[in-house]
């Protein structure tokens, strides 16, 4: 039996504590705030709730094999999961709406074709097939294995097979993700519902590589889920499961030092000065607090990929509105920008200032559990906004540009809360309150993360700043696999 410390109490961090728990270690987490769940949080005021962080889950299998695999308990006996349907409506510039079904194929391509005319919604079809095509290529080496030590590999090969595209006799194939919606979709609606999957996660869709294409294919390949209550119930089933395996949680305990001694971990010491002796130490925490408390521990060599902390953060604004939820209406409803350029200049640069008029994802789940009663409902609206932004009066640019999407919003406005990157960065410890994005194959590397081990014997990384990047279901297998990688050591080669 190993002692373990884990440094945060995010979900790759109670992933990797459960499942090391079950294998008989004993496995304390420090975390430096009052609760669990990091990003995964929950503000609740008059009878109203709201998730903080995430609002649907994605690839749910992976949090299913974590209760599976730590308790042979389903996850859905734990928690109420629901798949969406439809998975989304989309409101575009020039006033097209698309109402697209939830993990149907044929669906999709039959409301795109209804809703934008044919061919579109052939187009997108063949694209997804050519998405499907780069998940295959990409999925195991970015999702379910250590990253491997010849990661250049992985940075240096596009597995998007694009198609040719001709022009002024000269044949190209797309590299970045606009590439692929200008020269393959050719429909400036269906290069925006592209684009937004990358731009959900924090990336500009012109240097984005071709293959973030399969962050749209997890979308209409595995569906989307919600979880009755709110994302946060999840957290709690994850901490829950944890205290049942015997893990230990102290709160309020901030880790400020990683202790070593001849190249391998010896403990870590928290803000009080109390040390606890570690035979490993599990950091789930972001790059810049990472570096502070273990400096020489973790700093990268030249033939590792290097750990990159910039990325833009999140700003959200939840609303309690009179009124009941319509029937019929979507559980989410993307507000595209009227002009993409601006929004992308004004997010990755070039721009004079916050763009007037983003993106906006609006979520109305359907759960009276998020209401005082019947004749009410909450929503929460979010945008991807640089890191350290203020909210200023961009929160007001949110709900009118929500206004599109649920109509006399202004008139059942009972009141508002704001949540800023600082409120981000309070929560998780990332500068500015910047939220990683998941791993992605080619443009040099420039958006793989740094694998779980480190130099040091004993140390390794969890959470979205290490292999295989954020997101839930990325979060949940990195949990698995630096448990892996601790119980069956180097020659740990994944999930079978």
């Amino acid at each position: 039996m190993a002692r373990i410390a884990v440094i945060g109490a995010g979900m790759g961090a109670m992933a990797a504590a459960a499942r090391l728990a079950v294998a008989g270690h004993r496995v304390a987490v420090y975390e430096r705030g009052g609760s669990y769940g990091g990003a995964v949080g929950r503000l609740e005021r008059d009878g109203f709730a709201f998730d903080t962080g995430p609002g649907l889950l994605p690839l749910p299998a992976v949090w299913r094999d974590l209760f599976v695999k730590t308790g042979k308990e389903p996850l859905e006996d734990r928690v109420a999961l629901v798949q969406v349907d439809p998975s989304s409506a989309h409101l575009f510039a020039d006033g097209t709406r698309a109402v697209l079904p939830n993990a149907s194929r044929a669906g999709v391509v039959e409301a795109l074709d209804e809703a934008l005319g044919a061919p579109a919604g052939q187009r997108w079809g063949d694209f997804l097939v050519r998405a499907r095509e780069a998940w295959d290529r990409t999925r195991r080496p970015l999702l379910e294995e250590p990253l491997w030590p010849n990661w250049r590999v992985l940075a240096e090969r596009e597995p998007y097979p694009a198609v040719p595209h001709k022009r002024l006799l000269r044949t190209r194939r797309a590299t970045t993700l606009a590439e692929v919606g200008a020269w393959e979709l050719r429909d400036e609606r269906l290069a925006a519902l592209l684009e937004g999957h990358a731009l959900a996660h924090g990336l500009d869709p012109r240097t984005a590589p071709a293959n973030a294409a399969v962050l749209a294919y997890m979308e209409y390949a595995f569906g989307l889920w919600y979880v009755r209550g709110g994302l946060r119930e999840l957290a709690r089933a994850v901490h829950e499961r944890c205290l049942a395996r015997r893990v230990e949680f102290r709160f309020d305990s901030e880790v400020t030092r990683v202790l070593t001694a001849d190249g391998r971990v010896t403990g870590i010491e928290t803000a009080d000065g109390t040390t606890a002796e570690a035979d490993f130490v599990i950091a789930g925490v972001p790059t810049g607090v990472l570096e502070r408390i273990a400096g020489e521990a973790v700093r990268r060599g030249e033939d590792e990929v290097p750990a990159r902390s910039a990325a833009p953060s999140r700003l959200t604004v939840h609303l309690a509105l009179r009124g009941a939820r319509p029937e019929g209406t979507a559980h989410r409803t993307v507000v595209h920008a009227p002009d993409r350029a601006a929004e992308l200049d004004a997010l990755f640069g070039g721009g004079s200032g916050p763009c007037a008029a983003p993106t906006v994802t609006v979520l109305r789940p359907d759960d009276p559990e998020l209401v005082p009663g019947p004749g009410f409902e909450a929503v929460t609206l979010s945008a991807v906004v640089p890191a350290g932004a203020e909210a200023g009066g961009h929160a007001e640019s949110l709900i009118d540009v929500a206004g599109r999407a649920v109509p006399g919003l202004r008139e059942r406005l009972l009141w508002h809360e704001v949540r800023a990157p600082a409120a981000v960065a309070a929560a998780t410890g990332a500068a500015g309150g910047a939220v990683p994005a998941p791993a992605l194959a080619a443009a040099g590397g420039r958006l793989l993360r740094p694998a779980n081990t480190t130099r040091t014997r004993g140390l390794f990384t969890v959470g979205g700043w290490s292999h295989p990047g954020g997101g839930l279901p990325h979060a949940g297998m990195s949990g698995a696999l630096v448990a892996g990688l601790v119980v069956e050591g180097p020659e740990f080669r994944g999930s079978q």
